[in-house]
């Protein structure tokens, strides 16, 4: 195969190194050669080991001529965000406190990928323990941004195309807001379908894994290969997982009925935001049902904050006394935010989590998908100090529910905006269903005012 591979999909280049017309150290070294030329403005990984990947890249080759068995994802370069432990790289969860930090064991999903075949290329940036304060990743598209955090460098690496895919991590937001901010595909299933054994704890409650791609069907891919029960993992389940690529490649077998709602925080969109949103549902037409939120649903990021704050408090806490320095002003407000709340609210804050849920159980026996903006509008520049709002991602995040984010709208300053889907739990394969129906339905309506 010719030309520039960084622009193939991960399906493709995953079929075309199974059935031997493209090798993968040819393409792990067109990738690393990518990387060389981007990387010091973007500034994406926090480990990277070319002659590792390329090693790894020519052990799928030879372990393909062999004519052994080959994953899903064999001689694929994949990034992972700077929580997740392996064993052969260090894991140093985007703090000087754990330098050079190694795991004695892989996560599970790690695990997964190597079943899988992937070249595991490295370490992606992540924001201090995956919770606000920036690293200095630059968003790829304009190098004044930010990639948005926590999975900062898992959704620049692939917006640059150092990757075709990366894992990340959300908490509130972090993989639904980078992958919107730096244009690429987001998605997070349902809690449970991904393993979190091996991650960094920021909340057992509220930690997800997803994954960042630069197509529908790459995400679904990824998606399938990571997904495992886990039982040393809490928020696993026993039961077979959703075909992701299944979903994403299949038909709607009739025009999907999606739910908008008018939720009190859209205030916050800016302007091109909001405009584009108009005109998204405008083209989707009577598919689209608008209705206010009742004051429960729009209270639920209160609750999804004191969940998030307790629990993130008890697990960052013990560095408090040894690092306290090291700490960013955003992690030592979150820990004294944490102490403040007492047990009795946190275990209220619990209770109404399992309220959500069975809400939205029975919401998705009328509606395919939630419709709502993946974030507040364009990447945020630097200066601003921030890595963005979040509050677009919270209620999703806490209910535990399927997100993608697609990158289907651009911003005044010509930078994407991302629109978001929601599925039911446990219907993934559906979400991704829709979402395939969406983007043609976009397309169809561009087509014909042209």
């Amino acid at each position: 195969m010719q030309g520039d591979l960084t622009l193939l999909s991960a399906v493709d280049a995953a079929g075309a190194i199974r059935s031997g017309v493209l090798h993968s150290e040819k393409l792990v070294t067109q990738y690393l050669n990518r990387i060389d030329a981007t990387e010091p403005v973007i500034k994406a990984w926090a480990h990277l080991d070319k002659g590792e990947a390329l090693q790894q890249a020519k052990d799928a080759d030879i372990w393909r001529k062999k004519g052994r068995a080959t994953g899903a994802l064999h001689g694929v370069p994949v990034g992972l965000k700077d929580i997740i432990d392996t064993v052969d790289m260090p894991t140093q969860y985007g703090t000087p406190i754990h330098t050079g930090r190694r795991a004695e064991s892989d996560a599970r999903m790690v695990e997964r990928l190597r079943e899988a075949g992937a070249v595991i290329m490295g370490k992606t940036k992540t924001t201090e323990f995956a919770y606000l304060h920036p690293t200095d990743t630059t968003n790829p598209h304009d190098a004044t941004r930010t990639p948005a955090g926590s999975s900062s460098g898992s959704a620049a690496a692939v917006a640059a195309r150092h990757v075709p895919l990366a894992v990340g991590t959300q908490t509130g937001g972090s993989v639904i807001r980078p992958a919107s901010f730096c244009g690429t595909y987001g998605f997070k299933p349902t809690r449970g379908v991904i393993s979190r054994t091996g991650v960094f704890r920021t909340s057992v409650s509220l930690d997800q894994v997803g994954v960042m791609a630069n197509s529908l069907a790459d995400a679904a891919l990824l998606t399938n290969s990571l997904g495992c029960y886990d039982q040393t993992d809490p928020a696993s389940f026993a039961a077979p997982r959703p075909d992701m690529l299944g979903g994403a490649l299949a038909e709607a077998p009739v025009e999907p009925a999606l739910v908008w709602f008018d939720l009190p925080f859209f205030d916050r969109l800016d302007d091109d935001a909001s405009e584009g949103f108009e005109q998204v549902i405008e083209a989707l037409g009577g598919r689209v049902e608008c209705m206010p939120a009742a004051p429960q649903m729009a209270s639920l990021t209160d609750v999804h904050k004191t969940i998030y704050d307790y629990e993130i408090c008890q697990n960052v806490r013990p560095f408090e006394a040894d690092h306290g320095d090291a700490l960013s002003g955003e992690m030592t407000e979150a820990i004294a935010r944490g102490k403040a709340i007492t047990d009795a609210q946190y275990e209220d804050a619990l209770g109404v989590k399992a309220s959500a849920e069975a809400f939205f159980g029975n919401l998705f026996e009328d509606y395919d998908a939630i419709l709502c903006p993946s974030a507040s509008g364009e990447a945020l520049p630097l200066s601003a100090g921030s890595t963005g709002d979040a509050i677009n991602c919270t209620i999703w995040t806490l209910a535990g529910l399927p997100c993608l984010t697609m990158p289907l709208l651009v911003g005044a300053n010509g930078l994407p905006i991302g629109v978001q889907l929601i599925g039911g739990a446990q219907e993934d394969d559906r979400l991704l269903r829709t979402a395939a129906w969406m983007q043609n339905a976009l397309v169809s309506d561009l087509d014909e005012k042209d």
